[in-house]
């Protein structure tokens, strides 16, 4: 099993700026310190700073040559889905099969975003299985006409086709209909907000829904995203945390990685042993500490999971 270890930009953690130079200066910096992957988290309508993913990964791949990249994760039913072939089929030619496509069907405060798109929240989970099905056929076929619920295309094409062969899908959430969706559909999961217990039971779910789909999801597909913030104890890096950086039912500490490098070591652990060998690291706290946090991540945190970071 191959264990990875990304970085993700979650909001805007940098602070009040009038330019995008600490934004560039994170992409940089994880792409000299070795970092496997770089996530934008996706959120529609929003006061504060939140990056259009697509876009700021085209940007992205302008600017790097080896880091991957990919939403965590593309609110699915409030995009359409021919755009949305077209789009992440562009970026992953344009930057030499870098594209990391995660779908989500988005949250229960998300009311206005789907309001917003001219969605009814109700047909979420519905439209995104539909998309998904559109996706992979424009993605692999040379005419696709497909006419369901939703979506209706009389032979339509997309050109440039993504430059990976078969454009691997990850979903998230950690629901029992989540878990669903990545047994039929999905290549791999990518959860967030979720205790190492959780995780190993979704997991455990998402095997059982692929075996009875009759497919088998890859042991090295099991990732996690996870709120990041290294200081000198668990309780500073709790003090440090924004309401954005929690859930409501839980101490943030159960669903994060906080305290120091080996506090955070030994939390990674956990979430390995419960079967996740796909780690983004979304760095969390004052906005000075941001640069250092992932110096830090990268020397002391990462090496111990992702071996090709050792020698970065």
């Amino acid at each position: 099993m191959s264990v990875r270890v990304g970085v993700a930009v979650g909001g805007w953690p940098f602070g009040e700026t009038a330019t995008a130079d600490p934004f560039w200066a994170f992409v940089e910096r994880a792409e000299e310190l070795g970092f496997d992957s770089l996530w934008i988290t996706d959120r529609l309508i929003s006061r504060s700073i939140f990056l259009e993913p697509l876009a700021a990964i085209a940007a992205i791949a302008g600017r790097t040559r080896r880091l991957k990249f990919g939403p965590a994760v593309l609110v699915l039913p409030l995009r359409n889905p021919v755009l949305l072939a077209k789009e992440i089929a562009t970026i992953d030619f344009l930057s030499g099969g870098r594209m990391l496509p995660a779908f989500g069907i988005g949250g229960d405060d998300q009311q206005r975003e789907y309001e917003a798109a001219g969605v009814r929240k109700e047909e979420r989970g519905a439209r995104s299985d539909e998309m998904v099905a559109v996706l992979r056929r424009l993605w692999s076929e040379e005419r696709v006409t497909h006419h369901g619920r939703f979506y209706h295309l009389t032979d339509a094409t997309i050109a440039p086709r993504p430059l990976q062969r078969e454009l691997p899908v990850w979903f998230g959430g950690r629901s029992d209909a989540a878990y669903r969706r990545v047994g039929r559909l999905g290549d791999g999961w990518l959860a967030s907000f979720i205790t190492p217990e959780e995780f190993a039971t979704g997991v455990a779910r998402i095997k059982q829904y692929a075996a009875e789909a009759g497919r088998a999801i890859d042991e090295d597909h099991y990732g996690m995203i996870v709120t990041t913030c290294v200081a000198s104890s668990v309780d500073e890096a709790r003090a440090w945390l924004g309401p954005a950086a929690r859930r409501v039912d839980i101490d943030p500490a159960a669903v994060s990685l906080l305290g120091t490098p080996a506090d955070c070591v030994a939390r990674m652990q956990r979430y390995l042993e419960a079967g996740c060998s796909k780690f983004v690291l979304r760095p969390a706290g004052p906005p000075e500490t941001i640069l250092p946090q992932l110096e830090i991540i990268a020397r002391e945190i990462a090496p111990a999971f992702d071996r090709t970071m050792a020698h970065a």
